[in-house]
């Protein structure tokens, strides 16, 4: 019996023994169900509904359990961190309706896809559109296409109706399992609307570990397209060792340090590496694994190409999650990194960091917080404003949560027009906005992070215990590799240990640019770097006092 119905049947005998256990009387169930039957009959109760359908806020509230509690029931009983074990449909379609080739460095699919044999019930795993992007634009039919963390099986299966080889792997068995699972089909072989007849291959599937690719020879793939767990933020299986999903950020990272080792080892020369990242959120304050991921596959020997954005939807907060994303001033996650790496054609040479013996000139706005509305306030980290009222948009925002109404607040601006000297600032202020200049090169980025650390060494003292320090970047290309400001403004920070990380915001237009040029993609987005400024008492504790 499938598990499925055998949990709808255990469910059915234990509601007709005891009705009680499934009133909807918000707060009771789960004590009296633990207490009649014990923490089985729970877990089958939560199952049970997930299988008919019941939204995961609605069990919440049913049995007043967490969604970790929920995914850890889940997870312990399927093998794999899934909504439902059966997989729900038949086949609609074999491809995406109206495709088009994302050409900025923003993606955003409101609607996650479901041709073929995609779903939504593996947790966590990503819309099809983002593999299909990355397979139709850094590799060719018949190459091979590598996913070793391949969950529920997303990139294979567009691996496979795209006419790509694939290994696919994971290290969990019941991953694998689905995989094959929807895998079970015979696509057509005539791509729509390009008229290309594509050849078929079968993924190669099995169970591995992505730290030890030794099955793989030496430079046999051209793309990995890969999106890891990570640091807890889901758990994908119950007590599987070498499971990444179960590690701390720092045991994560040392982790990822041995997969990029292999994936260099194994691409060839010139083949690209996607992964998809995201950041975590600690007492209140972002951890940003995205950029520490995209550094460890740096140090590894990779090129940065790209840096997209993965915006994230349904993310928006309102009502209760509004009022206390205001009051205890923190923003929902709401993008992930898609940095695309690729294997030098010869070995990479280390550049040397760079040395901020100059500064851009500057200019200074000094001015007081105006009162300003709270409604319609920004409450996820991705901040999306129309061109012309962008820059008034952002300024609002930030003002609003880390300002204070009447106090001073400062916004300087980096650029080659600016005065050749500009006085120091002189009063305290609540809230330092630092402006990158208008168009990034590698001279001007280099003078602007060393007008940045001129400007803490002299100026940061005027910012009080809680005040905030925001910087602003930009990506920029320069030939065929792209610089990752952001990640570089947060590595120089690193040294500033009286300033704490509190977000990363992403900024956007919703008029993005035309479209990519010489196979690049037009960059569409910016960076926030959003730094608190330590107490007095975290500032002695750090300096030993």
């Amino acid at each position: 019996m499938r598990v499925g119905s055998a949990l709808a049947k255990k469910e059915a005998q234990e509601r007709a023994q005891c009705p009680l256990c499934y009133a909807e009387v918000e707060g009771t169930l789960r004590s009296h169900i633990i207490k009649v039957h014990g923490e089985e009959a729970l877990a089958r109760a939560v199952l049970a509904d997930r299988e008919r359908g019941v939204s995961d806020p609605e069990i919440g509230r049913r049995y007043g359990i967490s969604f970790g509690t929920l995914e850890q029931i889940a997870t312990e009983a399927y093998g794999a961190n899934v909504s439902v074990r059966e997989r729900p449909k038949r086949i609609k379609r074999w491809h995406p309706q109206s495709f088009r080739l994302e050409t900025t460095t923003v993606w955003s699919f409101k609607q996650r896809g479901d041709w073929a044999t995609h779903d939504g019930r593996y947790r966590g795993n990503w819309s099809p559109y983002i593999p299909r992007n990355i397979i139709l634009r850094y590799s060719k039919p018949g190459e091979t296409v590598l996913d070793y963390f391949v969950g529920g099986g997303t990139t294979a299966i567009e691996a496979e109706l795209l006419g790509r080889r694939c290994i696919a792997r994971d290290i969990n068995p019941e991953a694998i399992r689905l995989t094959r699972e929807n895998l079970q089909f015979a696509p057509p072989r005539l791509l729509p609307g390009e008229g290309l007849e594509l050849p078929l291959y079968e993924p190669e599937i099995s169970v591995g570990d992505a730290r030890d690719l030794s099955g793989i020879p030496d430079g046999s793939v051209d793309l990995i397209c890969a999106h890891p767990p990570y640091a807890g933020i889901i758990k994908y299986s119950s007590r599987i060792p070498g499971d990444l999903s179960a590690l701390s950020v720092q045991d994560f990272l040392a982790a990822m340090r041995e997969v990029a080792e292999e994936s260099l080892r194994v691409l060839k020369p010139g083949g690209k590496c996607a992964i998809l990242i995201g950041d975590a959120r600690k007492a209140k304050h972002v951890v940003p694994i995205g950029f520490e991921t995209i550094r460890v596959f740096l140090d590894a020997g990779f090129i940065l190409r790209e840096l997209v954005i993965k915006r994230q939807h349904n993310c928006r907060t309102t009502g209760f999650w509004y009022t206390r994303s205001l009051q205890y001033n923190f923003l929902l996650l709401a993008h992930e990194y898609l940095p695309i790496f690729e294997k030098p054609l010869v070995k990479r040479v280390e550049e040397p960091r760079a040395v901020w013996d100059y500064a851009l000139p500057r200019q200074v706005t000094l001015a007081r917080v105006p009162k300003i509305k709270e409604e319609d306030l920004e409450t996820t980290t991705v901040w999306v404003f129309s061109a012309d009222r962008l820059d008034a948009e952002v300024r609002r925002n930030l003002l609003r949560r880390f300002a204070v109404d009447g106090e001073a607040f400062a916004e300087v601006q980096f650029h080659g027009d600016a005065p050749a000297f500009t006085p120091p600032l002189t009063s305290t202020v609540r809230l330092l906005f630092v402006r990158s200049p208008e168009r990034e090169t590698e001279d001007t980025f280099t003078g602007y992070r060393g007008a940045i650390k001129r400007l803490i060494a002299q100026e940061g003292l005027l910012l009080p215990s809680g005040g905030f320090l925001v910087l602003e970047a930009k990506d920029f290309h320069v030939g065929n590799r792209l610089v990752p400001a952001g990640l570089l403004l947060w590595e120089d920070m690193s040294y500033q240990p009286d300033f704490s990380l509190k977000e990363v915001v992403i900024v956007a237009s919703e008029e993005p640019p035309n479209g990519g040029f010489e196979g690049q993609l037009d960059i569409a987005h910016r960076y926030l770097l959003v730094y608190r400024k330590a107490g007095a008492k975290i500032q002695r504790r750090r300096q030993g006092v």
